[in-house]
């Protein structure tokens, strides 16, 4: 999570960074590509109309009465259908004997329409261009020259030549053009922005698979990441492993620490406990160590399974499956308990069904559970297990006086005992319930449909 609380997503700032590209290199090269198209019909539109009036100026000539003509007509055939869009025009300009005269000759395309154009008057050989006002209300590209005619009779006179064009032939095929263009990149962007999508897509599978991978480890199905990855992670995934190697490693050593370390406190307690035994009866001294012994005997055993399960629970990979479990414990009951003559039942239980966890810790919590049971049980005590999602409910009933619904959560305190005259250290409950909550789970006592007492022990199941 970022600062602001927003998830960062791989896939969406590659999409995004990806939509960005692809949006603006549309754009620039539409841009440019219409530029382009408009550019060069412009300049084919200016290139007709020069080629009209070349043709025009060469075609041009006066008669024998000294009057203007054309020697052949334009080779354009739309010079001659009316109001084709394609014109051509000469005016006689005024000199100092005759007056202007517009349109003294016309194509037939003009119909009875003589073009109205500016007043200027460009030099030899030059060509103006303008824009004018056409028939039927179109806009007209024109360009015109000025040529001097002798007319034979010792008189020369200006005319002006004018070609023209109307602009809707160069600028509906630049509309068609851009239209068809934008939708061709239209398309194309869309094509890319699917490209994008299954490239990310396939781009981030080895993702995806690595996230599978690390789900099968943290439910305990493998102790490390396996299988064919990109050498892009695979780093990642030899660094990954390593770490927990040495996290295996380091609770082992956790585990084999806490084990002499249990072994270097119980001899030396043994050794007071047999020199408080060897004291003369009634010795306060004595009693004094004897019960110091004993507390003292409680809080080591207490300490160590608790740092135990703590260094174990965090293990990734760890599972145990219950059924060996549940079995050997009752062996070891029956065994145990074998001069009262209990009836030890498991209710069926799946083979396949496991906790998410290690199974000494597992032994830890339902030997301490089945212990309890077995001491206060009158005949009879009851094993079912129920698998619900990812949790196991193990229960665990005995018929023998239970326990009072408010007493029910002070037996859970470390050190306290339901009844002192029954042998036990009162930690069992305490330290079944500790390593529950370690593994996310809990210890709940209710009244059990034997009378007696329920112990419900959830747990996470492993997959």
């Amino acid at each position: 999570m970022s600062q602001a609380g927003t998830p960062h997503s791989l896939r969406l700032r590659l999409l995004a960074g990806t939509l960005v590209w692809i949006t603006a290199t549309i754009l620039i090269a539409g841009w440019g590509l219409s530029n382009l198209f408009q550019q060069h019909v412009a300049a084919q539109f200016r290139a007709e109309l020069n080629m009209h009036l070349d043709q025009l100026t060469a075609h041009f000539a006066a008669d024998a009465e000294g009057r203007p003509k054309l020697a052949q007509a334009l080779s354009d055939p739309r010079l001659s259908r009316p109001y084709s869009g394609c014109y051509w025009q000469i005016d006689q300009l005024a000199d100092t004997a005759t007056a202007g005269k517009p349109g003294v000759l016309r194509s037939r395309s003009l119909w009875d329409h003589v073009l109205a154009v500016p007043q200027d008057t460009p030099g030899d050989g030059e060509i103006h261009q303008h824009r004018i006002a056409g028939p039927e209300g179109t806009q007209l590209g024109m360009v015109e020259r000025t040529i001097r005619i002798d007319t034979g009779q010792g008189v020369t006179r200006s005319y002006r030549l004018i070609a023209a064009t109307d602009e809707s032939l160069m600028t509906v095929p630049i509309t068609r053009f851009n239209g068809m263009l934008w939708l061709a990149l239209g398309v194309l962007g869309s094509g890319l922005l699917i490209a994008a999508l299954v490239q990310v897509w396939v781009g981030l599978a080895p993702l995806r698979k690595l996230q599978a991978a690390l789900a099968e480890v943290r439910s305990g199905t493998t102790q490390g990441i396996t299988g064919d990855f990109p050498q892009e992670v695979t780093p990642l995934i030899d660094e990954f492993n390593r770490v927990l190697t040495q996290n295996a490693a380091v609770v082992e050593r956790a585990r084999t620490q806490a084990g002499n370390l249990a072994h270097a406190l119980k001899t030396p307690l043994s050794v007071l406990a047999n020199a408080a035994n060897t004291a003369p009866t009634g010795d306060p001294l004595a009693r004094l160590v004897h019960d110091q012994i004993s507390l003292a005997r409680k809080q080591v055993d207490y300490h160590l399974s608790r740092a135990q399960a703590a260094a174990a629970h965090r293990l990734p990979g760890a599972r145990a499956p219950l059924a060996p479990v549940i079995e050997g414990l009752i062996r070891a009951m029956e065994h145990i308990h074998a001069e009262r003559g209990l009836q030890l039942q498991v209710a069926p239980l799946a083979a396949t069904t496991r906790f998410q966890g290690e199974a000494q810790d597992l032994q830890e919590m339902l030997g301490n559970l089945l212990d309890n049971a077995c001491k206060w049980a009158a005949h009879t005590v009851v094993v079912s297990v129920q698998a619900e999602g990812e949790h196991l409910q193990i229960d665990i009933d005995d018929d023998g006086p239970g326990i009072a619904a408010g007493q029910r959560t002070t037996v859970l305190q470390r050190g306290i005992r339901a009844d002192e005259a029954v042998p036990g250290s009162g930690l069992g409950l305490a330290i079944v319930d500790d390593l529950a909550r370690l593994y996310g789970g809990q210890l709940a006592l209710h009244e059990a449909p034997l009378g007696g007492l329920r112990a419900t022990l959830t747990l996470p199941a492993a997959a």
